[in-house]
């Protein structure tokens, strides 16, 4: 036997070994040199030159029979190709953060023993830092399904960043993903986001599933960080009026009242629940007009201050009160008149104005009012 051969094939076979071995410390010297440039804030173009050369000896490393099953080898591609995915402005930006995904699987499947958990670690930050740069060019472009499939990677990586979390949600709603919306926007809500927004659509959604206390409560949450926000009032206080609860819904009015004076929508709020639900129409008169102080043309608080007027006419001729009669008579065909004047289409009004000028023998206006009322 030729022991010289052997052992020339045994050197042979040695120096193809430390060459791979070679590739992947060079590669792994690579990330010194860019920690180097980072820290010396050198620009793009040196450092993605020195990612080059790590590049190079990866792409050789990963092709050896030996090293492509290193976890080494895949935790650095891993790491460079998506640092590349992150500063680089060309198309290899793209092409790197697929070979970024695919690497960093490699590399998590098998690195059994977490040698590599460092650049694994560092690789999927980088990972889904571009990711969410994708998500939010999508979510800008209103793009949501593809914006909420990014993004919601991200939110899953990073659970405590809220305004992730939100926009999620907002991907979630637009695509009629409900479920998923409201798991993103309680993720947000746990993590002490305060933007009334959240609490608007997490009401909005379980309201449509018919869930009124989970909506109500979430309103109520919504109002505890944010102390009579306009908005969450409205919402809160109609689906109190939704759910019958004129009790409560009063009590918020008549504080959001003291807060906001100038609310011609409370105002009008607090006079149809004291004319609707309580009878009391002198203080349903005395907040219309308050309405109406604000708004001269607010067509509601017009509407109802006229049937009011209606209705004071009414037990005025039953009780045979004739100069009482005239007067509130009077009162609902001025207000009425105006009320008309501003919505020109609304049939109630319409039917209201002829029942009045019936009263008053304007056959003239009644027939008018007719004719305008058959046009629709």
């Amino acid at each position: 036997m030729n022991f010289k051969y052997i052992f020339y094939l045994l050197f042979i076979t040695s120096i193809n070994a430390f060459a791979q071995k070679t590739q992947v410390q060079l590669a792994q010297n690579s990330l010194g040199k860019l920690q180097v440039s980072i820290s010396k804030k050198e620009d793009i173009k040196q450092q993605l030159s020195i990612i080059g050369e790590g590049i190079k000896a990866i792409e050789l490393a990963e092709n050896d029979k030996k090293t492509k099953n290193w976890p080494e080898t895949w935790a650095v591609k891993a790491y460079l190709s998506s640092y590349i995915a992150l500063v680089d402005g060309d198309n290899n930006a793209d092409k790197h953060f697929i070979l970024a995904t695919d690497a960093l699987e490699k590399a998590t499947t098998l690195d059994k023993f977490q040698a590599n958990s460092s650049l694994i670690k560092a690789a999927t930050y980088n990972i889904n830092i571009k990711k969410q740069n994708e998500g939010n060019k999508m979510f800008m472009q209103n793009d949501f399904t593809n914006a909420f499939n990014y993004l919601k990677q991200v939110s899953d990586y990073l659970p405590k960043d809220t305004t992730l979390a939100v926009n999620v949600g907002i991907c979630a709603q637009n695509i009629q993903l409900y479920n998923d919306a409201l798991l993103y926007f309680k993720r947000a809500k746990d993590n002490g986001v305060r933007n009334p927004i959240v609490y608007q659509n997490m009401a909005n959604i379980y309201a449509s599933k018919f869930d009124s206390e989970a909506a109500i409560k979430t309103l109520e949450d919504g109002l505890a960080v944010n102390p009579y926000h306009p908005f969450l009032t409205n919402d809160y206080i109609n689906l109190l009026l939704d759910n019958e609860r004129y009790d409560k819904a009063t009590k918020i009015i008549e504080g959001s009242i003291i807060t906001d004076k100038r609310n011609k929508l409370l105002l009008f709020l607090y006079g149809y629940l004291q004319q609707s639900q309580l009878n009391n129409k002198s203080a349903a008169e005395l907040a219309y007009q308050k309405a109406l102080d604000i708004d001269r043309n607010y067509f509601n608080a017009l509407y109802q201050l006229g049937l009011i007027y209606i209705n004071n006419a009414n037990e005025a001729l039953k009780s045979k009160e004739t100069k009482q009669f005239i007067s509130h008579i009077n009162r609902a065909e001025f207000i009425l008149q105006r009320a008309h004047e501003i919505n020109l289409n609304d049939k109630n009004t319409l039917q209201l104005l002829i029942e009045i000028y019936t009263r008053k023998n304007r056959l003239d206006r009644v027939q008018e009012f007719k004719r305008k009322l058959n046009e629709f």
